[in-house]
This record gives C-alpha cells, sequence and structure tokens, in this order.
C-alpha cells in the first residue's frame, strides 16, 4: 500500500450529492425546508441544482436515467455522489486500473460526458475536475436563474462534511478495502458501539486530502437494529445520512427549527449533567446546548482543546437522514456521542415496535 498521506487521484473535496425520488417533485420540499435554494436548472433534462453556501444537492427528475432505475429500486435518496479531483481523465484510467467498475451513463448533445464508476449500492461515483468558479460543470450544463444568489446562505450550512455508508454484515472490510484501493483512504477511527439490545460496527475512513469522510456502519453480529433497519428499508447498501458542516451551530439550529426542520429528540437530561465530568472546561453553554438538543464531543487536554457540536434530524428521505455539524478544532465524528445517539435511535425503534424490548 502506498504512503498513507499520498494523494494519487488528486482527491479535492466532494462536488456534489444527487437524489433522486420515485414520485417526481417531493425531494423539492425537503431541501427548501433545510434551507437549500433552487439556483439552475439543466439545460435538456428534468434536473435542478439546489445549494446552500458551498454545498451542491443535484435532483434528477429525469425519466428513464439511471437516477430514476436507483430510485425506484431504493425510494427517495442519494442516487449518486462526486469527489473533485485535479484530473478526471487520470483519476477515472487510474481508478478502472486499481479493478474499479465503469460506468456508461448517456449523454445529451452539447453536454458533458461526466466519468464515473461503480459505488455504494450501485450508485455513480463521478470524478469532478471542473469546478471553479465560471468553468464547473455546471456553467456548462445548466442554466442559472436570474436574480438568485447562486451561493444562498440558507440556514448557514457551508459543506458536506461526511457521508455514511450502510452496508450488509461481512461487507465492511470490503467497502474499506475499495476506498482504500482506489482512492487511497484511511481508516481513522473504529467504533464498536452497544445499546441495551442492538449492536454496530463502524469503521471512518478519510481521504489523503482531509476533506473527504466516509464512515461504513455495519450491523453487529446476531443484532437485528438500526443498521439492519435501514437495509431493509433501503432495500440494499447505500448513504444512510449526509452531515452538512456549519461555522455556528447554534444559529442554524436554531433557524432548522424556526423553518420546521424535524430535528431528532434530545438526550436524557443526565448526558448534559455529565458533560462538565466529560469535558472539564470546555467552555460552552451547556444550557444553550441542552434546549437545542445539540450533542458535544472532543477533548479538553491541557491547552489543547478541540471540540465538536453535532445534532441529527429525524429520517427525511425514506430511511435517510442529516446531521448538521461545527467543528471547533476537532476532527472526530463524536465518537463520544455515538453511544446516546445509538441509543436514542435504539428508543425509537422499540417506541415503533420495531425492537422488542425484554
Amino acid at each position: 500500500m502506498p504512503d498513507l498521506f499520498e494523494n494519487p487521484m488528486g482527491l479535492m473535496g466532494f462536488e456534489f450529492v444527487e437524489f433522486a425520488s420515485p414520485i417526481p417533485n417531493t425531494l423539492e420540499p425537503v431541501f427548501t425546508l433545510l434551507g437549500f435554494t433552487k439556483v439552475a436548472q439543466h439545460r435538456s433534462k428534468d434536473v435542478s441544482l439546489y445549494r446552500q453556501g458551498d454545498i451542491n444537492f443535484i435532483i434528477n427528475n429525469a425519466p428513464n436515467s439511471v437516477a430514476s432505475f436507483f430510485a425506484a429500486e431504493h425510494g427517495p435518496s442519494a442516487c449518486g455522489m462526486a469527489f473533485r479531483v485535479k484530473d478526471a481523465h487520470k483519476a477515472y484510467a487510474r481508478a478502472l486500473a486499481l479493478g474499479a467498475q465503469a460506468l456508461e451513463l448517456p449523454t445529451g448533445p452539447m453536454e458533458l460526458r461526466l466519468p464515473a464508476i461503480k459505488g455504494i449500492g450501485g450508485a455513480p461515483l463521478y470524478l469532478i475536475d471542473r469546478f471553479t468558479e465560471g468553468k464547473a460543470i455546471y456553467d456548462i450544463d445548466f442554466e442559472f436563474i436570474d436574480g438568485v444568489d447562486p451561493h444562498p446562505v440558507g440556514h448557514g450550512l457551508k459543506l458536506i462534511d461526511h457521508l455514511t455508508h450502510n452496508v450488509y454484515r461481512g461487507r465492511m472490510t470490503y467497502w474499506a478495502s475499495f476506498y482504500e484501493r482506489i482512492f487511497n483512504f484511511r481508516e481513522i477511527r473504529y467504533f464498536d458501539i452497544k445499546g441495551e439490545y442492538t449492536g454496530l460496527t463502524s469503521r471512518a475512513m478519510t481521504a489523503p486530502d482531509g476533506k473527504i469522510r466516509i464512515p461504513l456502519n455495519e450491523e453487529a453480529s446476531g443484532s437485528g437494529g438500526q443498521i439492519e433497519e435501514f437495509l431493509m428499508k433501503f432495500n440494499g447498501e447505500g448513504i444512510q445520512h449526509i452531515a452538512l458542516l456549519s461555522d455556528d451551530l447554534i444559529a442554524s439550529v436554531d433557524s432548522l427549527r424556526k423553518a420546521g426542520v424535524p430535528l431528532m429528540s434530545a438526550p436524557p437530561a443526565t448526558y448534559y449533567e455529565m458533560l462538565e465530568g466529560r469535558l472539564p472546561g470546555h467552555g460552552e453553554s451547556v444550557e444553550g446546548l441542552q434546549v437545542r438538543g445539540i450533542l458535544m464531543d472532543g477533548s479538553v487536554e491541557q491547552k489543547d482543546k478541540r471540540l465538536l457540536l453535532q445534532i441529527f434530524s429525524e429520517t427525511m428521505l425514506g430511511p435517510v437522514f442529516f446531521e448538521f455539524i461545527q467543528r471547533k478544532g476537532d476532527d472526530g465524528f463524536g465518537e463520544g456521542n455515538f453511544k446516546a445517539l445509538f441509543e436514542s435511535i435504539e428508543r425509537d425503534q422499540i417506541r415503533r415496535g420495531v425492537i422488542q424490548a425484554s
């Protein structure tokens, strides 16, 4: 394996996430609620670009497309994603040489052919090297809407921080190897989370550019919990949630709540009572976090204080949900919150009768 810090694919972050639904025009209200604005329309297809800050979400309503077939199988979902690369031609050739499966996607006249390989659940993983302002893929294939800010502020969400994959039991190693082999990702975290009734394991994979993070989640052996429920509802492996980065999570959460975004119920009061013991001298307003249900994790070792704030929506696209996150020097995934979140979802499953409490 090459040096873990090498970036042979020239990765430079996420470019976009593509969404589709078997019922047209049902995704638009969801993204509007999340603070996204339609800023452009494809020149020849029923495909729209929704944006907030530097986050690009593409809604693909084109009939008889790869996206429509994916949505017919999986329901409303993220049906594709794109990585930025320095040179798409070289990155694509290298991916194929390393065993990636090519995806030939139909294109119309005067339309860019975006190189793509087969990703999670068979969804396209695009490789994009046209992303500078005025020369991006959207400037060629889309028409921007007059009078609309091309980078709306929305709820103050700025970037795609990470997105997760839920995989079948025994498949986590396969997907970890895929990202390691093709893109030179590295595993930076490993979680083994056990609730009262179920459990999961997670491997957090990060690209050498440090901007693309993909945790892989797998149900624990003998467990029938939230990963299993996702796989059944989604009808296969796929993107479970997408985390969006804010510079001021409290303000973003207040804006999300005002808009009516359904956020996951807060952990019990004891979670906040234990924060000072877990992160002494953290300096955050516990009351401000508690009233909003925001979770906090990190480290406060001596002078190196690193904090992470996060909160999750309820499921909004079938079994898919969103995370809202602020990083104050911490590059983790809220490991200290994993168990609290896991148990919160488990309680919801018990309430809905998915898990039978003994």
